[in-house]
């Protein structure tokens, strides 16, 4: 089934996709298996079993927080991969692969994967009576596999910054009891990476320190994908804020953006974000982009060119790839601040974001 629906804006903030005629709308959920049969099932599927160790004995609750978003990532994640294996497993233009029944096969052991990293979560909430985020309903801007591995990549490489950021979080709250898991998850996660890397032709690991990222952008970024009131729970029940869409207009036109130092093109609608007032229409010259690269501190350069057209801004800045090699993925977002000392230091001061900038 394709499915698409006004995607300008989703394929501008994650991946550069090329929009395509209207396609049936869609909406794919997260099943979750719920009895021990189900479990085991998932489990032979997944070529694995979820960790049996016990539990911490405390959690912070931002710690809590963390694992809610990962939980509402990795649900997005199973109805992802799952519309994609029913794309792949159907066929039809656009949909067919060479090897069609090894990637079906490949795609069943994700999928399985991706429902346990899932219940991982759950399972953390549930033991510290937490709230749990039940699934949403999702649509794609996917009509082909190429597409549909282009996101996956994308996305994949935020998520990989994004666990960087948790376990950050749990050293700083003294909670070491789930590091590994999420470790173990990282390093699953980087494996699926480098194979749809390998198979968009670019190399399998993008950079030698992964670019990192922040809840706010991951917890942003996935709103692209949730049906509007789709979800049966509140959106700031996960104590996470949520920025305006960034949208990179090099990514929309081209998909990725060349190797060298250029200006890129960025646009954002500011309304309904309350502490913008006092920047709607006037002067830019107290805004920024902010990049995420690497593991670098972040950097931030001026805004130029600006053009307002009510609470719509659009506007340049340079994108100093060849002083900072910014090879991968680059994390970039509209802020009021510069010389940040650290990326936790960004959200604070941000107005949009993230625009996800490729560079292969």
């Amino acid at each position: 089934m394709q499915l698409t629906n006004n995607i300008t804006a989703t394929v501008a903030l994650l991946a550069g996709l090329s929009a395509a005629a209207p396609l049936e709308r869609r909406g794919f959920s997260a099943l979750l298996p719920t009895s021990p049969e189900d479990i085991k099932q998932v489990q032979i599927d997944a070529r694995g079993s979820l960790p049996n160790s016990p539990p911490p004995p405390k959690l912070e609750q931002s710690s809590l927080t963390a694992f809610q978003l990962i939980q509402f990532n990795e649900q997005f994640e199973v109805a992802f991969f799952s519309s994609m294996l029913e794309n792949v497993t159907n066929g039809g233009n656009g949909w067919d692969a060479p090897d069609k029944d090894k990637l079906i096969d490949a795609l069943k052991v994700v999928v399985a994967q991706e429902k346990l990293h899932a219940l991982d979560a759950k399972g953390v909430l549930d033991h510290f009576k937490a709230f749990s985020p039940p699934p949403c309903q999702y649509q794609f801007p996917t009509d082909s596999l190429r597409d549909a591995v282009s996101l996956a990549e994308t996305f994949t490489s935020v998520v990989l910054g994004t666990l960087q950021d948790a376990n950050q979080l749990l050293a700083k709250n003294g909670d070491a009891g789930p590091v590994r898991a999420v470790s173990a998850v990282i390093g699953q996660e980087g494996e699926q990476n480098g194979f749809y890397r390998s198979y968009l032709s670019h190399p399998p690991s993008s950079q030698p320190f992964l670019t990192t990222s922040i809840a706010p952008f991951a917890y942003s970024a996935l709103q692209a994908f949730v049906v509007k009131d789709s979800c049966p729970f509140k959106l700031t029940d996960i104590d996470i804020p949520i920025f305006a869409p960034l949208v990179v207009k090099q990514m929309v036109d081209g998909g990725e953006v060349r190797a060298m130092n250029q200006k890129l093109s960025f646009s954002v609608d500011l309304r309904q974000l309350i502490t913008a007032g006092r920047f709607l229409g006037k002067d830019t010259g107290a805004l920024f982009v902010t990049y995420l690269s690497g593991l670098n501190v972040p950097l931030s350069v001026p805004v130029q060119n600006p053009q307002w057209e009510g609470s719509k801004i659009t506007f340049d800045a340079d994108f100093p790839f060849e002083q900072n090699s910014m090879f991968g993925l680059s994390i970039a977002a509209l802020t009021f601040d510069n010389g940040f000392a650290s990326p936790d230091d960004v959200a604070k001061s941000t107005l949009a974001g993230p625009g996800l900038i490729q560079v292969n």
